[in-house]
Formats: C-alpha cells, structure tokens, sequence
C-alpha cells in the first residue's frame, strides 16, 4: 500500500506544473500575458468539466488557451473573449456562470442547504435543552435523593 502512496504523490504534487503553459504559449507582451493568465483562470475545460483551460492538459484545452491569445492579439476586451467563448461553448465555459433563470437553482442551492441545516441545527438544540429543562417525577426525586444519601452527598 505504501508503496502507491508515493506515486500518487508525485502525481498530484507535479500536475499544477505539468499543466503550466509551455513556452510556445507565452506571449511576448507581458500585459497580453497577464490578461491571458486571468482569462485562463475564468474558463473552463469542457472536457476536463472541474478545471479551467490554464491548469487542464487536455487537447481542447489548449486549443482554447490558442483561441484566447488570438483574440487576444486582434485586440478583442477580455469581456469580448469570454462573450465569444461562451457564444462557442454556452455558459457552462464560464467557471462562474451568470445569474440567469435558468441558473437559479445552482445559485440558490448552497442558500437553501444552509438555510435548511441551520434549521435543523436550531430545532435539535432546542429539543434538546427541552428536554434537559424538564422537571422530575415524584418518584425520579426520591430514587435521586436515595443515591444522593449512597453517596454521602447530602
């Protein structure tokens, strides 16, 4: 078992900069750069799905990344590049899609689950204060008061 451990370490360890843009990505401009790095932050791979074009290593990825800095260098805004990408792809190329009808309920989820685990939180404290707040019986008392004497406490 240990024996995997180390492999998977590495792997995880060395894929940021696996992933890194090789030196045939890099722009001469360093603002067109910087723009670009950022640009690659804002999009997802759509065939990686969890990771934007800058850390996937995938094909289309780096097409995207070819598509950006082209864009980029006929001077396109950075609203401009994403407009034609989301245009490409859809929404789902946005790593923060927009707030639209038909993505309320993805927006909405986190607020109702912890609006909803909040609620539930509150009403098991209650109970259980309730029932911590409860007086005893008559009979409850005396078997109290009896291990109370047991034990020397009164």
């Amino acid at each position: 078992m240990r024996f995997l451990l180390l492999p998977l370490a590495v792997l995880l360890l060395t894929a940021p900069a696996l992933a890194r843009p090789g030196p045939d990505e890099i722009m001469e401009d360093p603002a067109l750069e910087a723009r670009a790095m950022v640009l690659y932050r804002q999009l997802r791979c759509v065939v990686c799905q969890s990771q934007s074009i800058g850390d996937s290593n995938a094909d289309l990825a780096a097409d995207m990344r070819v598509v950006v800095r082209e864009r980029l260098l006929a001077g396109d805004s950075d609203a401009e590049v994403r407009a034609y990408l989301q245009q490409r792809y859809g929404d789902y190329v946005l790593m923060l899609p927009p707030v639209q009808a038909n993505t309320l309920a993805l927006w909405g989820f986190p607020i109702v689950l912890l609006l909803l685990g909040g609620g539930i939180a509150f009403f098991f404290v209650r109970r259980q204060a309730v029932r911590e707040e409860t007086e005893l019986s008559a009979e409850e008392e005396a078997q109290l008061a009896a291990l109370k004497r047991e034990e020397g406490l009164e």
